[in-house]
């Protein structure tokens, strides 16, 4: 992946999640409330944004660290989207999916703290 496509999609899954947020808190304030899901899309929304604050931030690096930001965004689409699908239409099963997002980011994170060590060996 080249750090252009690497910052693009970042920057989209920034916008998705700025937008995800203004939308659940005005457009689905409703539904969101009465399946008592607010929390459940506010979760989403936080771990969205934070970690495509990381897929940029590792975009901004050369050669780009694609393991790492793999695990984030398949954590956010992960993760995030199924929790937005579970907000949004009560469907408790998915739930089921949320912890794949999930071993997702705790592999990236992994990934990152790992990393510097085979590095340092290399030189």
């Amino acid at each position: 992946m080249t750090n252009t496509m690497a910052v693009r999609l970042a920057a989209l899954m920034g916008f998705l999640g700025v937008a995800l947020g203004a939308f659940g808190a005005h457009g689905l304030k409703e539904i969101l409330t009465r399946h008592d899901t607010v929390a459940i899309w506010e979760k989403a929304v936080f771990y969205h944004l934070i970690h495509a604050v990381m897929l940029f931030v590792l975009a901004q690096r050369q050669p780009v660290r694609s393991g790492s930001w793999l695990c984030f965004f398949v954590g956010i689409v992960f993760f995030s989207g199924s929790l937005y699908l579970l907000a949004v239409t009560n469907a408790r099963w998915l739930g089921a999916v949320t912890p794949i997002g999930g071993v997702s980011f705790i592999v990236g994170w992994l990934w990152l703290a790992v990393r510097p060590v085979f590095n340092g060996l290399r030189q």
